[in-house]
């Protein structure tokens, strides 16, 4: 499958490659690529969030639920879609909060988000795959316990992160998070069926970048576009 990750993480995350629910998760991607069915996003993206985002250059913590289960669409970075491909609903959602938080036209035919990850925001999905047309379909293959641990090591490691936690799935992992030593900015899913009722007015972009500035970090550059 073409699998690999950044240094950084694998060896913060070699304890957990060793556990026996990553041996099964393994196991049941192995059986669902064998048995001929579409998995998503391909096999060298999986860890694009890690890959994109070491482990010590993490400032921003963007937390999302499930890859995208359209062709083409999951590219290992939650909410974001690769270049050419049509941002979707909660995208151009989060678009529509950065113009009226920040003043930034974003461009809405441009939904890579790649621009974060690689400025410090490591954009991570609960669940890392999942099958072509079926949503939560690896959702008891054990990405969680991953991806809960993930979370948990740099809550216990780092200091000083943004966790950004949008919807009730990304709230529940509160609990692992030090409110101590982190800042946590809670708002509605930026999805079509809530985004009205409280994402939109959160202004969690500037908000994050006065934290990262009263860190002493640098902010980040919220208009994905390169141009």
């Amino acid at each position: 499958m073409n699998v690999k990750i950044e240094e950084s993480w694998k060896q913060a995350l070699n304890a957990e490659f060793g556990q026996p629910y990553f041996r099964i998760l393994t196991e049941n991607l192995r059986a669902d690529k064998a048995s001929g069915k579409q998995v998503f996003p391909p096999g060298g993206l999986i860890f694009n969030a890690f890959n994109r985002t070491p482990f010590n250059q993490v400032k921003v913590v963007l937390l999302g639920q499930d890859p995208y289960h359209g062709p083409g669409q999951a590219h290992g970075l939650c909410f974001s879609v690769p270049q050419g491909v049509k941002p979707p609903p909660s995208l151009v959602n989060i678009y529509k909060e950065i113009r009226a938080d920040l003043g930034i036209n974003v461009n809405l035919a441009n939904g890579d988000l790649t621009k974060w990850a690689d400025q410090g925001v490591l954009m991570l999905n609960a669940g890392l795959t999942v099958r072509a047309n079926e949503p939560n379909s690896h959702a008891n293959f054990g990405w969680s316990s991953f991806t809960d641990a993930v979370i948990k090591l740099l809550s216990d490691q780092q200091k000083g992160l943004v966790f950004l936690l949008w919807g009730r799935f990304a709230q529940e992992k509160r609990i692992l998070i030090d409110s101590g030593k982190h800042h946590l900015l809670t708002a509605a899913h930026p999805s079509p069926f809530s985004a009205d009722k409280g994402f939109f007015g959160c202004r969690h972009f500037s908000k994050t970048n006065e934290l990262l500035i009263r860190e002493g970090r640098d902010p980040i550059d919220w208009n994905p576009d390169l141009a």
